[in-house]
């Protein structure tokens, strides 16, 4: 029988990283539950793999994101041994870094999503590449775009791309994420590259049209997101960033830079938020409207809060709130990128919530909720309008107000028909979850919320 050989290299990380064979078992069960996968990974089977034997494709992949985020920097299943690199570049490192056009980052990233490729789909949320943003200081004033096409690029050109990506954004908001997705990659990588890459007529219209390539790549790492592939949403924002810097406009990386703090938050992976939306609001503040600092501030408040800076957080709320106010008044533009969520209000209302919610205020956070909601265009916006009925119910719920609640969540599913997203889904799972108990009391609002969930699962 065939010995295997010692897999030095893994020894050596794991040596390096300081963990037991226990714990990183603990630490793979922990990203696969992150990619929504339950895996039984012991220090027996870390053994093996230190002894030659290799896991399967995604638990390798795991590994390496487990050991990245103890090391501090990015790692993949071929620098653990446990893979063969791949002639055709689909690694795990594709997205992950920044350098170069982002477009050659993005073709192989497009190319794997249209075949189904499962390693990006299927990748975890890497936090050492969300420091990237962070550390990615390079000076573009000198990169000229190869002329790669005859036609000479003007605004036409720019607007007819924001017109589309509107219309995806728009329906994206009203059926979900996992509407479209395969369309915009198409339209991205055939009709948007080709223009990245083209001759403009001024260095301006250039500028226009790899900002509105960004925001493209924004929506498909928004998309991934509410698919709850984070770390193919990652690998989207950073490109999604790479081709915003490039662009030059004020305040449109720091925008990015913000989502990205955004994610962190969500994902309860804080190592790098309060860096992110600091510097994003650093690049925007004084060089972009009122209304889009306000954006910026409500982000920052979120993470000030989630590290307990409590009074610092609702100080940057109020900040965000008088900003919001004077715009409005204004009548400011808001910049094409600077409207990927909708209309400004209700996302600082949003945002809001969030980080009243975070310091422990429930009553003030679902006001907010509700505000955001009801502050949103009747007819549009479905999926948002829908989650943030349902974080505000599930904050009724906390105050022991179950009528409320059980009303919320029913207005909530009334915006999710035809809205195709996986975290719809998980709401109205962790909605019949929360009522069981009042179910089992015989609460009649409970019971026939819980027969409308159930309709609505078994249909969506």
């Amino acid at each position: 029988m065939a010995t295997r050989t010692p897999n030095d290299r893994l020894r050596d990380l794991i040596a390096e990283s300081g963990l037991t064979y226990e714990a990183v078992a603990k630490a793979v069960r922990s990203v696969a539950a992150e990619c929504g996968m339950a895996l039984r990974t012991n220090k027996s089977a870390v053994d093996h793999w230190v002894q030659g034997a290799r896991p399967q494709p995604d638990t390798a992949r795991y590994l390496a994101v487990a050991l990245s985020r103890r090391l501090g920097r990015l790692l993949t299943p071929v620098e653990l041994g446990l893979a063969d690199a791949d002639p055709d570049g689909g690694h795990d490192s594709i997205g992950l870094t920044l350098g170069g056009d982002p477009i050659d980052s993005l073709i192989p990233m497009w190319r794997a999503e249209l075949d189904r490729r499962r390693f990006l789909s299927a990748s975890a949320y890497s936090v050492a590449a969300a420091a990237l943003p962070l550390a990615y200081v390079r000076d573009i004033a000198e990169r000229i775009a190869a002329a790669r096409t005859g036609q000479v690029i003007g605004m036409a050109e720019v607007n007819a791309v924001r017109d589309m990506i509107g219309m995806f954004s728009e329906m994206d908001e009203r059926h979900g994420g996992q509407h479209g997705r395969s369309a915009l990659v198409t339209y991205l990588r055939d009709d948007v590259a080709p223009l990245c890459r083209g001759r403009f007529r001024t260095d301006e219209i250039r500028a226009q049209m790899l900002s509105a390539a960004s925001r493209g790549v924004h929506l498909l790492g928004w998309k991934s997101y509410d698919a709850g592939q984070q770390g193919l949403a990652q690998r989207y924002y950073l490109q999604s960033y790479g081709l915003a810097v490039e662009s030059g406009l004020p305040g449109h990386d720091g925008f990015v830079m913000r989502t990205m703090a955004m994610q962190g938050l969500k994902l309860h992976r804080p190592e790098h938020c309060q860096g992110l939306a600091e510097t994003g609001l650093t690049r925007a503040k004084d060089r972009v409207d009122a209304q889009t600092e306000a954006l910026f501030r409500v982000v920052h408040a979120h993470t000030l809060a989630r590290t307990g800076l409590s009074a610092a957080a609702l100080a940057e709320v109020g900040r965000a709130r008088t900003l919001l106010e004077r715009g409005s008044q204004r009548g400011d533009e808001v910049p094409f990128w600077g409207l990927a969520w909708g209309p400004v209000a209700p996302s600082v209302f949003s945002r809001t919530a969030k980080v009243f919610e975070t310091l422990g205020d429930h009553r003030a956070a679902a006001a907010e909720y509700l505000h955001a909601a009801a502050t949103r265009p009747a007819g549009t916006y479905a999926r948002i309008v829908a989650l943030d009925l349902v974080a505000g119910a599930e904050l009724h719920l906390k105050r022991g107000r179950i009528e409320q609640a059980c009303a919320t969540f029913g207005q909530a599913m009334d915006h999710m028909e035809g809205v195709r997203s996986v975290r719809t889904r998980k709401a109205v799972k962790t909605m019949r979850a929360d009522l069981a108990p009042f179910r089992a009391r015989g609460l009649r609002c409970a019971a026939e919320l819980d027969e409308r969930a159930v309709s609505f699962l078994a249909t969506a």
